[in-house]
């Protein structure tokens, strides 16, 4: 009774959140609505039982893709209107589009069926001595650790790859240079004054110079 009730809460607001996304006029109600979906598909990730699929769509999407996006959403400052203008000259094509979409999710429910043989295959990969996340841990490592080592590289490249190409050097911004930095000594950093009771910082700069 209480797996069941939460099945039907994460499900109706998950489901509520997704329409959310696309009916919120304002992109950054979207973008929360999108976390909210998010937050809540992972709960049903963890009635599943699949942890690590839970955690996963709370660390990456949740805490790194909608929160950079709501970042980014904010930070530029997009006339809104202004993108909307016009829009309707492409309502015909994004009809058509939609239609075709729906006459595939049509024919796919129509002719999904279940396997007599997937039950067995699914249930034999699942081990009862660890939980999902150590399993999958395991096999990433030892079966595909290559694989995950490769998918990372191209990963880290793509990224320093972004770096250089946003990278702009503007001529009259003053620049850290770490080695004059370090280079630098006592003597040519502090200078010490004698001041006499009553004499201001005014008057001592005045007789150094």
């Amino acid at each position: 009774m209480i797996p069941a009730l939460f099945f039907y809460l994460f499900a109706g607001v998950c489901v509520a959140s997704a329409l959310m996304v696309i009916a919120s006029r304002n992109p950054v109600h979207s973008v929360l609505f999108l976390i909210l979906a998010f937050v809540n598909a992972s709960g049903l990730f963890v009635l599943m039982g699949a942890e690590f699929l839970a955690l996963i769509l709370v660390v990456v999407y949740v805490g790194a893709v909608a929160v950079l996006f709501l970042f980014v959403v904010m930070m530029l400052d997009v006339d809104f209107v202004q993108l909307r203008r016009g829009s309707l000259q492409y309502l015909p094509v994004g009809g058509l589009v939609g239609l075709v979409l729906l006459v595939e999710l049509l024919l796919v429910v129509g002719a999904w069926a279940i396997g007599p043989g997937v039950q067995k295959t699914v249930a034999l990969p699942i081990p009862t001595d660890m939980s999902n996340a150590e399993a999958l841990g395991r096999v990433l490592y030892t079966r595909y650790v290559y694989f995950f080592q490769a998918a990372g590289l191209v990963l880290l490249v793509a990224m320093i790859g972004a770096i250089v190409l946003t990278l702009r050097h503007k001529p009259n911004v003053r620049r850290q240079v770490i080695s004059d930095q370090l280079a630098r000594r006592k003597e040519d950093i502090i200078e010490l004054k004698t001041m006499r009771p009553g004499q201001g910082v005014a008057e001592v700069q005045g007789e150094s110079r």
